[in-house]
């Protein structure tokens, strides 16, 4: 069972949702799309369900063309941002409710809305009304109607982002578990770095309607194929510095140096783009091969066990996430140091000239 999108793009009135997109989903796959607000993630998804038709372009479903197919008929089943339960029903009628509206046999009915109900840890819950439960639990509810269908393709639409940290946590950690025992094709849409890492499986990052890159989640994360990839696959996003390749050392800004070292040290003389993530930004010096940068502080956000610093390195402005708390007063010189193993290249037009030694190291040791 797959779901193929082939070359499909969304143009409405003259203006480009999604670029020509080709993707394979495989059965039993979870697959993230990951970008920020207005990428095209809500879009994407509703040219898979059906919901919109493609401006051109195809969508294959286990290898029959199913672009005209109205979304009924699909077998698909999506769970949006604010999830929706019937207040007058119980749990159980909620969830039997699709299957009520196919008209299955009420022997059947019963039977999955129990196993269905015990997937998502709901049997306690049957007989109460949704207003009766947490907001963990009522989303737990959505998802098992979703769920109940047995549907080949499930859609999942920023399903956590209205919930409050605690519950985001425990519905992260069952919705794999979900999918493992589903065994359906799961589309997964977040603005969250950190939760397509925790979910897994693959990961398409999305920038202005584009699919920048698809592929296994880590491999993405570590290899970035190119800046727009690194700055969307980063929270907060990847700082970038001009960097100058010559002979043996790297100048990054106007005077830090280190050596070329691993795969920078064949990259041809010339100019590059340096980047590296926010949690590669420290305030001390833990490694001997450290990089030292000159900066002034802008503000800083304690966020409770770690601080957010924001600084300016001539003309560029990064964001450093350091453990512990920090008040600086704004206007400070500071240095921040920053390993080279920890640091990607890239090409002036954006595209990856080198991963970061640790990520390549971890790449071929997985």
């Amino acid at each position: 069972m797959t779901l193929e999108l082939r070359d499909v793009s969304r143009t409405v009135g003259g203006r480009v949702h999604i670029h020509p997109t080709t993707l394979v989903l495989r059965r039993g796959t979870m697959n993230v799309l990951l970008g920020p607000t207005l990428s095209g993630k809500t879009t994407l998804m509703r040219l898979m369900a059906g919901l919109d038709a493609p401006s051109r372009g195809r969508v294959i479903w286990d290898g029959q063309d199913v672009t005209g197919v109205r979304v009924q008929d699909r077998g698909i089943a999506m769970v949006y941002q604010q999830f929706i339960n019937y207040p007058g029903m119980t749990v159980y009628e909620n969830i039997a409710s699709p299957l009520r509206i196919l008209r299955r046999p009420a022997a059947e009915i019963d039977r999955r809305v129990r196993e269905t109900a015990d997937l998502m840890r709901l049997s306690p819950l049957l007989d109460r009304k949704p207003l009766e439960l947490s907001g963990g639990q009522q989303q737990r509810c959505a998802l098992a109607r979703a769920l109940v269908k047995n549907a080949g393709l499930v859609l999942l639409d920023e399903p956590l982002a209205n919930l409050d940290y605690k519950l985001r946590e425990e519905l992260r950690v069952e919705i794999p578990r979900i999918f493992e025992a589903s065994g359906a094709i799961f589309v997964y849409a977040t603005t969250e770095p950190e939760e397509a890492l925790l979910l897994g499986g693959n990961t398409a990052t999305l920038w202005e309607g584009r699919v920048t890159q698809f592929g296994p989640t880590p491999q993405v994360y570590r290899q970035p194929k190119d800046m727009v990839t690194a700055r969307v696959f980063s929270d907060p996003p990847m700082n970038f510095v001009a960097c100058v390749k010559d002979g043996a050392r790297l100048t990054f800004g106007a005077a830090t140096t280190a050596p070329a070292s691993g795969g920078m040290a064949g990259l041809p003389d010339g100019r590059y783009v340096a980047g590296f993530r926010a949690n590669h930004l420290e305030l001390t010096r833990h490694s001997a091969a450290a990089m030292a940068f000159d900066c002034t502080l802008g503000v800083t956000e304690i966020t409770g066990s770690e601080t957010f610093l924001h600084v300016d390195h001539d003309a560029d402005r990064w964001v450093g996430l350091v453990h512990g708390v920090h008040e600086l007063p704004p206007g400070d010189r500071v240095s921040v140091w920053v390993d080279p193993a920890h640091v990607y290249l890239f090409h002036p037009d954006g595209r990856l000239a080198a991963p970061a030694a640790y990520a390549a190291e971890t790449e071929r040791s997985a």
